[in-house]
């Protein structure tokens, strides 16, 4: 094998989530480029957390041109655009049926005149960066979604162009492409057998693979670890006590809520208001309720309204985001704090009694969260050969495609589409870090 990826889960006692990018990062090792033979191990299977907890935005309403993450997120919805315009042009269904591709644009939306004033200046942004943003009124954006309530003085922001994509059915497209390289002897999947260890030269010292539960891979080229928010207690394993690497990666949790066959409430878009932007800290336009959680300085789960029909016509609701360590219980405040905040701007179900155990899906995932608001890409100091990929929080699925390709070219030692600098981990961690904007 020239590459391995894997994304473990070091804690037995925690539900691992292997995310979207070793899938999509064998396909590019695989497809793009020179021909490389690929491994992927992880502790369960794709979309076991938060690339399936999530809602599949593919967005640029909430990206701000210039940040150290914008031509990451331009390049990684271009390769999505890219794969879908292929399964048009492919398959029967298209790329609805095989990604869950759908053109739904997005809506930025506000309640206040302040709010309005903030997205007005998003849109010239975003408009001088070449993307396509219109700005609604009130009056406006209710002939496009009658069910959304923002009030006289509020409006939202529209990116036509903005998509989305069902986690699930994209994820298995991918593992279909790569299964096509197995005969070949150019890939190889390893679901439920986590890593273990690292292999490395008694002579040299150097990583040659990957002890997994059930086998042993080496990689020729090079390890990549996509472990998400269990990267950090991951390599403190497989460096040892003396490493004084330390990602500051860690589980950010998160709710949503699904609720199938709902007839009370049809949506034309993908929907988000403004506070879910200023995701990095606290902002006066979510709520925050009080916690018990001693696992974090954060003592707040954060409420903002995101709202959207899947490819099923199912509404999936969100989103809550709170530190509590790997906790998987489902905490029925929370998903009522969400459906609450759900009837301040969609006024029909507020008189709907919601059920919390009968006939809902509640998705929980673990978003890796970084303190400086951006993810970590790039080889590990002094390990030539041993890469990390990892911080996306809620953007994992939205950036996988770009991550892959970054991946590629840094193993390959080609410059690239997108520069390596603002991801990588040398001189990255010394120090307080500042939150950057997405």
């Amino acid at each position: 094998m020239d590459a391995v990826a894997f994304s473990p889960a070091p804690n037995p006692n925690a539900a691992p989530f292997p995310s979207a990018s070793p899938s999509s990062r064998a396909r590019r090792f695989s497809i793009r480029g020179p021909p490389l033979s690929v491994a992927v191990a992880a502790a369960a299977v794709p979309c076991s957390g938060a690339t399936g907890a999530g809602q599949g935005y593919v967005w640029m309403s909430h990206r701000t041109p210039g940040s150290d993450t914008w031509d990451l997120a331009v390049r990684s919805k271009q390769l999505w655009e890219d794969l879908a315009a292929e399964m048009d042009g492919l398959r029967a269904g298209g790329a609805r049926e095989s990604l869950g591709w759908m053109k739904t644009g997005s809506l930025l939306v506000g309640r206040t005149s302040k709010e309005l004033a903030t997205l007005e200046e998003k849109i010239k942004v975003l408009s001088q960066a070449g993307i396509n943003a219109e700005c609604l009124s009130a009056s406006s954006l209710h002939a496009l979604e009658p069910a959304l309530c923002v009030g006289n003085d509020g409006g939202a922001m529209f990116l036509p162009e903005d998509r989305q994509i069902d986690a699930f059915q994209a994820v298995s497209l991918i593992e279909k492409i790569n299964r096509s390289y197995t005969p070949k002897g150019r890939y190889m999947e390893l679901y439920n057998d986590p890593a273990m260890s690292l292999i490395r030269s008694e002579v040299t010292g150097r990583v040659e693979g990957v002890q997994t539960s059930k086998n042993i891979l080496y990689g020729r080229k090079a390890t990549v670890v996509a472990s998400g928010a269990w990267t950090r207690s991951l390599l403190h394993s497989f460096l040892g006590p003396n490493s004084t690497l330390d990602i500051p990666v860690k589980p950010r949790k998160g709710h949503l809520l699904v609720l199938e066959n709902f007839d009370m409430l049809k949506l034309n878009h993908g929907i988000m208001e403004l506070g879910y932007v200023d995701h990095q800290g606290d902002n006066s336009h979510s709520i925050h309720l009080s916690s018990t959680s001693n696992e974090d300085e954060h003592d707040a789960a954060s409420i903002s309204m995101t709202a959207t029909l899947n490819t099923k016509g199912h509404l999936v609701l969100g989103s809550s985001r709170e530190f509590k360590g790997f906790s998987r219980e489902v905490d029925k405040s929370i998903l009522k704090s969400i459906w609450d905040r759900a009837g301040e701007f969609f006024p029909a179900i507020n008189n709907v009694h919601l059920d919390i155990d009968e006939d809902k899906e509640i998705r929980i995932g673990h978003r890796p969260y970084m303190p400086d608001g951006k993810p970590v890409i790039g080889f590990v100091p002094d390990m030539s050969n041993v890469l990390i990929a990892t911080g996306h929080e809620g953007s994992g699925l939205a950036l996988a495609l770009g991550t892959a390709e970054m991946v590629t070219n840094m193993i390959l030692g080609d410059p690239g589409r997108v520069d390596f600098t603002p991801f990588s981990i040398e001189n990255r961690f010394s120090g307080n870090s500042t939150p950057s904007v997405p």
